[in-house]
């Protein structure tokens, strides 16, 4: 799944969505909201222009894999959607991406590098329903399924999880990567806690990766999902240790793993150094 949104550059390797609402990166079960009105001004802003290719964007910046699935158009044509493709990937502004994604597709909206890339820049400014619409026509372009975690979360934010369940569980997740099916995991975890089944939310996650002791590029976000499913379950010693283990796994700290650890930790030492009072109630009350 990631190799694909790596090439265009768009997702950073991993989907946003199922984020924490911390105002940063995370684990799997709010949805971020904040400063939606400003991106919707925005948003309105870039619709009444069509917006300049950045400067010094060009078309050879796009990856080369994601440039050989243009060569089907011709050469002058080729290189105006790469460009816009290299602008999206480029963008930091997830609106202003999705605007750039979506001229590309306005010049080639029967290729599935160029659908994959919209879809996958709506799915970051957002904008679910676009980013369904543009994920369904990739996958139907491409015949591949490893837009599922992106649509499903798109599911879930958009208030259907019955829909987001039945993506996961498509006869197609079989024969994905294993990366890709812990992603559908972790939204399916996401899910039953929305549904205030908190519990069936952390075993989802009880996968043998979990504890076989192998790292992996994504053991981080498993193991922080995992934490965030025992908090919610209100397992809090468990959760500190997984965020403990997902803090080790994380130097890079893309995940607020290390700063829940530290949270809780002060909690629980302050719990710790509390002495305890043992005298009788009607003593305590005479002071």
């Amino acid at each position: 799944m990631r190799a694909r949104y790596e090439r265009s550059g768009v997702a950073e390797g991993r989907p946003a969505r199922y984020e924490r609402d911390r105002g940063g990166a995370g684990g799997t079960a709010r949805y971020e909201r904040d400063g939606g009105d400003e991106r919707r001004a925005s948003a309105r802003q870039l619709r009444g222009a069509r917006p300049e290719v950045p400067e010094g964007i060009t078309a050879d910046q796009l990856d080369p894999e994601a440039r050989a699935d243009l060569r089907t158009l011709p050469g002058h044509l080729a290189d105006a959607v790469a460009t816009w493709l290299a602008a999206a990937a480029a963008e930091p502004d997830p609106d202003r991406a999705f605007e750039y994604a979506v001229q590309a597709r306005k010049l080639a909206a029967r290729v599935g590098v160029v659908r994959e890339t919209a879809g996958v820049a709506a799915y970051r400014a957002g904008r679910w329903a676009d980013a369904l619409a543009e994920l369904r026509t990739a996958r139907r372009l491409t015949g591949r399924s490893s837009y599922l975690p992106l649509m499903a979360d798109a599911e879930r934010a958009l208030g259907r999880p019955e829909r987001a369940l039945a993506l996961i569980h498509d006869l197609d997740t079989r024969q994905l990567d294993r990366a890709t099916q812990i992603e559908l995991l972790i939204v399916e975890s996401g899910i039953r806690r929305d549904q205030g089944r908190a519990a069936a939310g952390a075993v989802v996650l009880q996968v043998p990766e979990l504890t076989d002791g192998v790292r992996r590029p994504w053991s981080a976000r498993l193991f922080y999902a995992y934490a965030d499913a025992l908090y919610d379950a209100g397992r809090m010693d468990e959760a500190w240790e997984w965020f403990g283990r997902t803090a080790a796994l994380d130097p890079e700290e893309e995940t607020d793993a290390a700063e829940r650890y530290e949270i809780m930790d002060s909690v629980v030492i302050d719990d710790l150094a509390e002495p305890a009072d043992d005298r009788p109630d009607d003593e305590q009350a005479a002071e």
